[in-house]
């Protein structure tokens, strides 16, 4: 075990000892290693990303096509209410389809927001990957602690 906690090279004059970097998931690895990782995963992530964000928006289209039906048929009830010469009460259905309209409306403000939060961390990731490279690119080294902000 004490061997492999160190690696002994010899060259022709002097004998170094050199600590081998241990590896698995509570080894401290280098910035270079955590970045690398860090750029996979968000490779790994972004086809994923990008797929919910499609979905999104298609939800988000047919909810406002969905809401606009709603609103046609709540006039037509309306319509056809005022016309009838029996007395037909539509307005709960009326009611109803309003009740409906406006949980469509409370969703689709749901996902808009869930939507803008993950535009803004995508960028977020986004930026902070680019700095990262530019930084190791530029051969700097990051300072200690948490990543900018």
């Amino acid at each position: 075990m004490a061997a492999a906690a160190a690696a002994t090279t010899t060259t022709t004059s002097t004998t170094t000892e050199a600590a081998a970097v241990p590896s698995g998931p509570a080894s401290p690895a280098g910035p270079a290693a955590r970045d690398l990782f860090a750029e996979g995963l968000l490779e790994f992530l972004r086809p994923a990303v990008r797929q919910l964000d499609t979905h999104v928006h298609a939800v988000r289209e047919s909810q406002v096509e969905l809401r606009e039906h709603i609103d046609s048929l709540a006039t037509e009830l309306c319509r056809i209410n005022e016309d009838q010469k029996v007395a037909l009460d539509l307005d709960p259905y009326v009611k109803k389809l309003l009740n409906a309209r406006r949980r469509v409306v409370l969703v689709n403000n749901i996902l808009q927001n869930a939507q803008e939060r993950l535009r803004r961390l995508s960028h977020g990731i986004a930026k902070e990957t680019a700095r990262r490279k530019a930084m190791l690119e530029a051969g700097g080294s990051y300072p200690q602690g948490s990543p900018s902000k």
